[in-house]
C-alpha cells in the first residue's frame, strides 16, 4: 500500500502520492492506522474522498542493491492493507477485502521510479497525471506506471479487471 504518500504493502514512500493495495475490510472496533482526505477534483471528480486503512504488519519488504550500495529494486509482497473509502458528501462507503499483491519499484538514476504491481491494487491519478485524473481505480491484475521527479504518475499499462471506486461511491 503506498500513498501519493506511499502506502504500498507497508511501503511508506513519498508524501503526495497514493497508490494503495487493496486488502482486509477494516474493523469498526479498530482505529485506522492512517486516514487520508482528498478534496473533490483530486481523487474523485464530484466529491471529497476519505481513505482509511490498517497496515498489514505481516507484509514482506526487501530492498536490493548493486555492488556500490545503490538501490536497484524494492519488493513488497503479501496480503494488502485494510482499506475503507468514504464519499464525504453522501457518507457512502466501500470496503475492500484483503487480497494478495506484489509491488516492485525500480528507482532510476534521475530520481524517477518505475512501478509494477500485481494482484489487488488501488491507483489514484490526480489531474496532473497521465492520463489526467481525477480517478480512483481498483485493479485486479497487473499495472505498470512511472513516477517522475516532479511526482507525476504516468500509467503505462494495465491488464485484468478494473473497478471505478468513485463511480461505486456515487450510487
Amino acid at each position: 500500500m503506498t500513498y501519493r504518500l506511499g502506502i504500498s504493502m507497508g511501503l511508506l514512500f513519498a508524501a503526495a502520492t497514493f497508490v494503495a493495495l487493496a486488502s482486509a475490510v477494516p474493523s469498526t472496533a479498530v482505529a485506522a492506522d492512517f486516514t487520508l482526505d482528498l478534496p473533490a477534483g483530486l481523487a474523485c471528480e464530484s466529491f471529497d474522498l476519505r481513505i482509511e486503512g490498517n497496515v498489514n504488519p505481516n507484509a514482506v519488504y526487501k530492498e536490493f542493491y548493486d555492488k556500490n550500495g545503490n538501490p536497484v529494486r524494492m519488493l513488497s509482497a503479501g496480503k494488502g492493507n485494510s482499506l475503507l473509502f468514504t464519499n464525504l458528501d453522501s457518507s457512502a462507503t466501500l470496503a475492500l477485502a484483503a487480497n494478495g499483491s506484489v509491488s516492485t519499484v525500480m528507482p532510476n538514476g534521475d530520481g524517477s521510479q518505475k512501478w509494477a504491481m500485481m494482484g489487488h491494487n488501488v491507483l489514484i491519478l490526480f489531474p496532473t497525471d497521465v492520463p489526467a485524473g481525477p480517478s480512483t481505480t481498483l485493479y485486479v491484475g497487473r499495472i505498470v506506471f512511472t513516477i517522475d521527479t516532479s511526482g507525476v504518475y504516468t500509467l503505462e499499462s494495465t491488464s485484468g479487471n478494473a473497478m471505478d471506486i468513485c463511480a461505486a461511491l456515487s450510487n
